[in-house]
């Protein structure tokens, strides 16, 4: 450059250079310099678009992979690159739109097809996402990210069976893959296989002792083989690695609601609520601890706050019209129990409590 400052190819050169160490925004000034001396350098534009993809610029990346469509429509890696920036924002119609024309351009690229499963995935058309990951599979057996969003697909689909030979397939590829572990752990437990879960959870956390969520997963796990201690663990030790796990204080509350321990577990229904204010389940749960103590006032107002949350919420109906029924409240009470039954005519315990409504009328 200092023998001679005009050459573009010395910039984008030097920029790759930055790419590489990633140095993004000075690559960005380089690559930007070699656009000033060839505004049609068109490798220029699509380098660029991936130094600010790393830095999260989006918006600014698709732009640049734009320009380099438009000055070359055959680029097939600007079209791969902007579905990726595109998935990024969550504009997974248009991601999708990339994918397919970098496969139209390049029919054997394999990553278009995976990335395009994952876009597919995220909106939830999980029978088209297997299929292309499945492809992607065809095309390099050995792809181990394809086997594991596959799994999570049929996951999504209910076919946990499926879903855990794809995570099998995945952690023999790469036995390190500490995804993988959990998601067939959970996968394990939907097939109520809470044993074998356990060993996936436990075999996760080996490999990476910090991921709140397996905690809880286990926890979860280890409560329906009713080792409630060690469930218990669990859920505090997810707490701890994440104080704003909402889901972990509401798996605990449950659990302490179950060993009668009512106040503990209000408290934690309290901070899950607080963390997660619609969640229309904790103020419910809440509220059958408050009932369990015989504050009927803060069991109605939890209830009530769960069926405003979730106006289909039958047993919020059935066990406010409990609560009121407790407090001498017949009439209102009565209604709650019709709504409750409305809504779920096959629930045994509103006909009982309707029941016992009815005959203090």
């Amino acid at each position: 450059i200092k023998l001679d400052p005009d050459v573009a190819l010395t910039y984008n050169n030097m920029g790759v250079a930055k790419d590489d160490l990633e140095d993004y925004k000075g690559a960005i000034e380089d690559y930007t310099k070699a656009i000033e001396l060839d505004p049609e350098y068109v490798d220029a534009y699509y380098n660029r678009g991936n130094s600010k993809d790393n830095l999260e610029d989006y918006k600014g990346a698709i732009e640049d992979f734009t320009k380099a469509i438009e000055l070359d429509p055959e680029y097939v890696d600007a079209y791969y690159n902007r579905g990726n920036s595109k998935d990024n924002l969550e504009d997974y119609k248009g991601a999708i739109e990339d994918f397919t024309k970098a496969i139209e351009l390049d029919p054997e690229y394999v990553n278009a097809y995976a990335n395009r499963g994952i876009s597919k995935n995220n909106l939830e058309d999980y029978k088209s996402a297997i299929e292309d990951f499945t492809k992607a599979i065809e095309l390099d057996p050995e792809y181990v990210n394809a086997y594991y969003n596959r799994g999570n697909s049929k996951e999504n689909l209910e076919d946990n069976k499926g879903a855990i030979e794809d995570y099998t397939k995945a952690i023999e590829l790469d036995p390190q893959y500490v995804n993988a572990y959990i998601n067939r752990g959970y996968s394990k437990s939907k097939l109520e296989d809470y044993k074998g879960a356990i060993e996936d959870f436990t075999k996760a956390i080996k490999l990476d002792p910090d991921v709140a969520l397996t905690y809880n997963n286990m926890g979860v796990a280890k409560s329906k083989l009713e080792d409630y201690e060690g469930a218990i663990e669990d859920y505090t030790k997810a707490i701890e690695l994440d104080p704003e796990l909402s889901l972990a204080y509401a798996n605990r509350g449950n659990l302490k609601d179950n060993l009668n321990d009512n106040f503990g577990a209000i408290y934690d229904y309290t901070r899950s609520i607080e963390l997660n204010p619609k969640d229309s389940s904790a103020y419910r749960s809440r509220g059958d601890a408050k009932l369990d103590l015989e504050d009927f006032y803060g069991a109605i107002y939890d209830y009530t706050r769960a069926i405003e949350i979730d106006p289909k919420d039958a047993i919020a109906y059935n066990n406010r019209c409990w609560s009121k029924y407790k407090m001498g409240k017949y009439k209102s009470a009565l209604t709650d129990c019709n709504k409750s039954i409305l809504i779920n005519p096959k629930d045994g315990n509103t006909y009982d409590s309707r029941g016992d409504v009815n005959f203090a009328l």
